[in-house]
């Protein structure tokens, strides 16, 4: 099937995205508007007050800074997953909260854990092992592209890196996102045919041009068939030959 159908510039692209980051952004200044604090709202593991924190925590940030360092990843990896996997990527977001946020419950340490960062991570870990499962050559440009930006992010789900951010929910995104590429199935990517060579039943020995190549890669001049030769043949004109016959003129000798 033709890529064109899957990745299409849609208004969902960039709507779900901006609506995002517009929520995280209107909590976090409601909470400095009205001087409320409401990071007990977060996730507090292996408490029952603390599992309203699995969907709430994405929402809430500890300082401008922290939310800050989100946004921008945030957006730009939404972006990327609603354009290059459309047709699932409602499922990674959504169950991607609830899982990341399940496993942080259970892993993490008596506190609060608070931002959009356990999100982030599920996209991060989702899109890059999922081009390099789907072996599409657009897909697995765009997992060496989220390498090269957020590859560094790797080191912040081991807790001896930081111990003031939450690992554990990076390391539950991390662990979400990799689950979601090796279950979550997508279509059989295929690029455009555009030439007679890139088709499957194509067969090289067959075809007029590459006959002029032999096994070692060198071009050589092909004999013409015989069929052929034989036609050309009939079209070259024959020589026209004169036969002269001498006849006696009787009638001069009487």
């Amino acid at each position: 099937m033709n890529d064109q159908h899957h990745f299409k510039f849609t208004p969902s692209v960039w709507i779900v995205p901006v609506f995002l980051v517009l929520v995280i952004w209107s909590v976090f200044l409601a909470e400095d508007r009205f001087n409320v604090d409401w990071t007990t709202h977060g996730i507090y593991p292996r408490t029952l007050e603390g599992l309203q924190g699995v969907v709430l925590s994405p929402f809430l940030h500890g300082d401008l800074n922290h939310i800050a360092n989100n946004t921008f990843p945030l957006f730009i990896l939404t972006t990327a997953l609603i354009y290059f996997y459309r047709d699932i990527s409602l499922k990674v977001l959504v169950y991607g909260v609830l899982f990341s946020g399940l496993i942080t419950w259970v892993i993490g340490r008596e506190s609060y854990h608070i931002g959009a960062s356990g999100l982030i991570y599920v996209l991060v870990s989702f899109i890059f092992f999922k081009g390099m499962m789907t072996q599409y050559y657009r897909l697995m440009a765009l997992s060496l592209t989220v390498v090269m930006l957020y590859g560094g992010m790797i080191w912040y789900v081991f807790p001896e890196v930081d111990r003031q951010i939450s690992w554990e929910g990076h390391l539950a995104g991390f662990l979400t996102g990799f689950v979601f590429a090796a279950l979550f199935k997508t279509p059989d990517y295929k690029k455009a045919i555009q030439y007679e060579w890139e088709q499957p039943d194509f067969n090289p020995e067959d075809d007029m041009f590459m006959k002029h190549f032999d096994e070692h890669g060198n071009f050589v001049n092909t004999p013409e068939p015989e069929e052929e030769a034989a036609d050309k043949a009939e079209l070259i004109p024959k020589p026209i030959q004169y036969v002269y016959v001498f006849k006696e003129n009787k009638e001069a000798k009487e």
